[in-house]
């Protein structure tokens, strides 16, 4: 066992001088100087040391933070303002403005500062400038949202009520970000970037017209993303500070730092767990009306039939859709409730209501049911006129064909009479138009008092042609019967 040892030693010297050779050569040289060059490279890209002011100028630049200026403190109470008109009259752009303005991150990356340093003294001075800073925002919008005639609740005050997952991601890589930009020599704007990312003032100013409305849900929602970014913002300074080897203050025990590193594990591990669950969630939501989107796009196509309003109840599994149109038969409505599996649905319950009354919604839906119902309304009156046409066409023929036939039977009349006075010799006439596979004809009954020429039968043949306007005439014409001799 100890010459096998023994023997791999002397490889591994081997080729550690192999190793060194090859590196003495002008090869070896210039391969280790392009590692060394590429190596350079990289470590210039992402060199968090770079511009970095000094540790000094840091502790200085975290300790200003924690002082409680009055201008800051007005500066606050205007950009509170800011928010809650932002969110009162639904502008985005007023709200950004005022995320700009606050002075709220300063105190929350020192406060993380002080956990990385720690500095227990310095902790309490920020979180003590904060909380200051916190009470007048709250009690600032609450009398806002008081005395404001607006109190309805705006879709960007919803949009705080519910934080997430992704939540608690955007105030860690803003924290990152902002730790990094707040430490560099020459400032950027990284800082109000962050502080428009990560969103603290529309939250706080959202708790406050909770207070001022008497509405938990606004105040507990707007409240929990409000204590994620503070949160997850001095997180993320704590770890920032800690990776750019800031000195330690070292006003706290090694077993108090530990005592304080579980705190900070527990209390996050607790913030994070209900906006995971909230975010799956969305997440979850957010697929299946993807799915129900699809679903309605897909399978209810059909002509002269429009959908006007759907409603799906996730927590019922329901999916309402109302028609207006042609109605679609019921073995139609059976097939689309079996293809709801095909979309992730099968636990769904389609309802479908068709042409029945609709209380259309405000907007786009209210004009396509109106459209839709004013397209069936005319489309009804359309077909209801064509088969009125249809029904006055067929009469009209029907006239048509009985004066057609009073016209020829009074004609045929009027030629019986006169062929009687003409023909003399002729008695019984019946004459009439009628019918056979070779077109209409007139024809002429009558009885002869005596044995007829061919002449004679010409001739009523052509007065019978002439007066009626027919090209064929056909005599039938009894006569007497000649006598045979003995």
């Amino acid at each position: 066992m100890a010459d096998i040892r023994q023997k791999a030693q002397e490889e591994k010297e081997k080729l550690i001088n192999l190793r060194n050779d090859f590196y003495e050569t002008e090869q070896g040289r210039q391969i280790q100087q392009k590692r060394s060059g590429v190596r350079e490279f990289f470590k210039s890209i992402f060199n968090i040391s770079d511009d970095q002011m000094s540790y000094d100028e840091i502790d200085k630049m975290m300790y200003e933070n924690t002082i409680i200026h009055g201008p800051n403190m007005w500066i606050l109470m205007m950009a509170t303002f800011i928010a809650s008109i932002g969110l009162n009259v639904n502008s985005t752009a007023v709200i950004i403005g005022a995320m700009l303005v606050s002075p709220l991150m300063s105190g929350i990356m020192t406060m993380g500062y002080a956990l990385a340093v720690r500095d227990v003294s310095l902790l309490l001075r920020a979180l003590g400038r904060f909380i200051v800073q916190v009470i007048i925002s709250l009690v600032t919008s609450t009398l806002y949202f008081l005395i404001s005639p607006l109190s309805e609740a705006t879709s960007e005050m919803i949009a705080r009520t519910s934080p997430t997952l992704w939540d608690v991601l955007i105030a860690s890589f803003g924290g990152i970000a902002g730790a990094i930009g707040n430490t560099r020599n020459k400032k950027s704007n990284v800082i109000p970037g962050v502080a428009i990312a990560t969103a603290l003032m529309p939250p706080l100013c959202t708790a406050g017209y909770g207070i001022a409305t008497l509405q938990s849900s606004f105040f507990l929602g707007a409240g929990y993303l409000f204590l994620i970014n503070t949160m997850f913002i001095s997180l993320a300074t704590m770890i920032m500070t800690l990776i750019m080897r800031v000195p330690y203050h070292r006003m706290i025990t090694k077993k108090g730092q530990k005592k304080i590193n579980r705190i900070i594990f527990t209390v996050s591990l607790i913030v994070i767990i209900p906006s995971a669950f909230i975010g799956a969630r969305t997440v979850y939501d957010s697929v299946l009306s993807a799915n129900v989107t699809r679903y309605l796009n897909e399978q209810f196509s059909f002509d002269n039939t429009t959908v006007v309003k759907t409603e799906t109840d996730n927590r019922e599994r329901t999916i309402a859709v109302s028609l207006v149109g042609n109605t679609i038969p019921q073995e139609t409505i059976e097939k689309l409730e079996d293809l709801l599996g095909d979309y992730g649905l099968e636990n769904f319950t389609l309802k479908v209501t068709q042409n029945s009354f609709i209380i259309p919604d405000d907007g786009e839906n209210g004009d396509r049911v109106t459209m839709a119902i004013q397209e069936k309304t005319i489309n009804d009156m359309q077909a209801l006129i064509d088969e009125r046409n249809a029904k006055i066409d067929e009469l009209e023929k029907s006239l048509e064909d009985y004066q057609n036939a009073t016209t020829s039977s009074e004609a045929a009349t009027q030629l019986s009479k006169k062929a009687e006075s003409v023909f003399t010799y002729l008695s019984d006439i019946y004459c009439g138009v009628l019918s056979s596979a070779d077109g209409e004809y007139i024809q002429m009954t009558a009885t002869s008092e005596r044995k007829l020429t061919d002449e004679e039968k010409e001739t009523i043949e052509n007065y019978l042609k002439a007066e009626s306007g027919e090209e064929r005439a056909v005599l039938v014409i009894s006569e007497p019967k000649s006598k045979k001799t003995k």
